[in-house]
């Protein structure tokens, strides 16, 4: 049998988007973050003389014409928090003198992980590098000394006993409880413990009331490697009619002017060079212009969108956002669900001094649905669940089945494990360790 092989002709017409430079421009700029873009925009204002940047801290009113201009500096939110090791780095220089034992605090404090635990080996340390026991337990009695409290401890008992000592308000037998028997405390063991101390079940359970107030990890909010601040791109009023408007602050649309004058000096030249150049940079600014145009009256048209959506979230105290998809907001507004992706990305809004970021405005809806057999949003399967654990009776909590069969009354559809998950997330402990004597 004869292999027959052979190269055809074949003609096919592909439809394809070319990605110039100028729609990666437009699509970066989109993305941009108001400080991001002051960044940016400074950055090509450098190399282009004819570009002038106003970078005033203001809002404007939605038509974009930079009237009723505020100051919103006050405002700005910290972002990143100091690092755990400045933080206590700070402390060491200010509290201790140079020595050997200040020496083996630095060592440890860089042995730190993310949560404020020390890992390294003492045992290991004195054997292989020879340093004297005694030295290592006063540098890390010192290191346990330093804020926030539970720093430097070797496991979560230890953490959790050093913040009881560093609160002079901690329930009394705390410390005891933590130190002689954590095993039983953790295993919710209240009556064994109520006897060898002599005390009730009652004061037992101030005291985990108390320890759940503790953090098991107290380095954590200090994880941070830079220090910002968040500038919101929107801001939401009421006005004195009850209704909101959504206005973009000048941070997040600065004004970009034109040198026309030293450009007209320049255009009549005959040297071809810098007619080049002119006619180049002039192009540079007008799209610069056109995308950072786009960019706001896209934030704009989002802002109001997730206002009109969520307005019952903004007017009304205490209720729940709407499931809201980005998919929901690109086919309102006739655009690309990337575009919205890509809007919502690094952004934020402010409203009665407080900022929030816009994609948490945006959630998925349970795949249950209410009484009048609509969708609803997780934020508003969690509200319910608060609302009923708030007036539960607290000697008889509910478990979380019964929650379910509430909700189930209510007309909200929710399995029991995803029941507790939410519980979970809103931190709200299982119904024995809610009970109440």
């Amino acid at each position: 049998m004869a292999l027959k092989q052979g190269f055809g002709q074949q003609q096919k017409q592909i439809q394809k988007l070319a990605m110039t430079q100028q729609m990666q421009q437009s699509i970066r700029i989109l993305k941009y973050g108001s400080e991001d873009l002051h960044n940016f925009l400074s950055n090509v204002a450098l190399e282009n003389p004819f570009m002038i940047v106003n970078t005033l801290h203001s809002y404007v009113t939605g038509g974009l014409d930079h009237q009723n201009e505020h100051d919103i500096a006050e405002f700005a939110v910290e972002k990143k928090a100091q690092s755990l090791y400045d933080y206590l780095m700070d402390q060491v220089k200010l509290t201790m003198r140079k020595t050997p034992i200040r020496d083996m605090v630095v060592y440890f404090i860089s042995q730190l992980d993310q949560n404020g635990y020390l890992k390294a080996d003492l045992e290991k340390l004195s054997k292989e590098k020879g340093i004297d026991k005694v030295l290592m337990l006063d540098a890390l009695t010192l290191l346990q000394q330093l804020d926030p409290p539970g720093t430097g401890a070797r496991n979560l008992q230890e953490c959790l006993i050093l913040q009881v000592q560093y609160d002079s308000s901690a329930p009394l037998n705390a410390e005891k409880i933590l130190k002689e028997d954590f095993e039983d405390f953790t295993n919710r063991k209240w009556s064994k413990i109520a006897k060898k101390h002599c005390i009730s079940i009652g004061d037992v359970q101030k005291i985990l009331d108390y320890v759940q107030t503790l953090s098991p990890a107290p380095g954590a909010i200090y994880d941070q490697s830079e220090v910002g601040y968040i500038e919101p791109d929107l801001v939401v009023e009421k006005k004195p009619d009850g209704s909101l408007e959504v206005k973009l602050t000048k941070e997040s649309n600065p004004e970009i002017r034109f040198k026309k004058e030293y450009y007209e000096s320049l255009k009549n030249s005959s040297d071809k060079h810098v007619l080049d150049y002119l006619k180049e940079k002039r192009h540079e600014f007008e799209k610069i212009q056109e995308d950072v145009l786009m960019r706001g009256n896209t934030l704009l048209r989002l802002g109001r969108l997730i206002v009109e959506r969520q307005h019952d979230f903004f007017t009304e105290s205490n209720r729940p956002l709407k499931p809201f998809l980005l998919r929901d907001a690109a086919q309102k507004l006739q655009l690309h669900e990337s575009t919205i992706s890509r809007a919502v990305s690094g952004k934020y809004l402010l409203y009665e001094g407080k900022v929030m970021e816009l994609k948490a405005f945006f959630s998925h809806a349970v795949s249950y649905a209410g009484e009048n057999g609509e969708n609803v949003s997780a934020d508003e399967i969690q509200q319910k669940i608060r609302l009923i654990v708030e007036k539960e009776d607290k000697k008889n909590p509910l478990s979380d089945q019964k929650i379910v069969d509430k909700m189930k009354e209510e007309g909200l559809k929710v399995s029991r494990r995803t029941l507790a998950k939410y519980r979970e997330r809103l931190g709200i402990p299982a119904s024995s360790f809610r009970k109440r004597h």
